[in-house]
């Protein structure tokens, strides 16, 4: 029998109605219906300072950062939903990544991403959905050694896309957002055999 994969699974927003955060929800049902371990983590419980170096020497890792870090390092998979800030990805999610990037002794460089596998899907109230900043988080999680999913979701009108209960009102959109999260669980079930 196969390890159960274990996903990480988040959203890049700290507002509590926060539209991306209902997406992760969906996304991550999905995964656990296709037999996934989903861990969901909200960023606003995990405040960390802008990252500076300087603080970095004086203080070392946040605890938060530690945290986050070794949250990302007992998971195999990456769910993330990052709204749209001005055509990119959000300060916080950005931040965050950057923390829990740097390195600690005995540590292997960027070891809480190396060999992680992610799946990436946004939610704007703007008629594209939040695809530009997609593209930037693509790069992102690429550069730092995560295999990203070819397969992206992004619901556009957001605004008007839920049901009062979180779910979607469009129900191909939300089977897609399900489908999303089986197939993250899916790829990382054949990658731990």
């Amino acid at each position: 029998m196969s390890a159960v994969p274990k996903l990480l699974a988040f959203a890049g927003s700290l507002r509590v109605d926060s539209f991306n955060k209902k997406l992760i929800r969906i996304a991550a049902q999905g995964a656990k219906n296709a037999g996934a371990e989903v861990t969901v983590l909200d960023l606003r419980e995990f405040p960390l300072p802008v990252f500076d170096e300087d603080l970095e020497a004086k203080e070392g890792l946040p605890t938060n950062g530690r945290m986050l870090k070794d949250m990302f390092l007992s998971h195999h998979g990456l769910l993330i939903s990052s709204p749209e800030y001005n055509s990119s990805v959000s300060a916080v999610l950005k931040n965050a990544i950057d923390w829990i990037s740097r390195p600690a002794p005995g540590e292997a460089p960027l070891g809480c991403f190396v060999n992680k596998v992610a799946a990436i899907l946004s939610a704007s109230p703007g008629a594209l959905g939040g695809l530009r900043g997609l593209v930037h988080l693509r790069a992102i999680l690429g550069n730092i050694k995560v295999l990203v999913l070819p397969e992206q979701i992004a619901v556009g009108k957001a605004h008007e896309a839920f049901q009062p209960d979180g779910s979607l009102k469009d129900s191909k959109q939300q089977t897609a957002l399900e489908q999303l999260g089986a197939r993250l669980a899916e790829v990382l079930r054949k990658l731990l055999v």
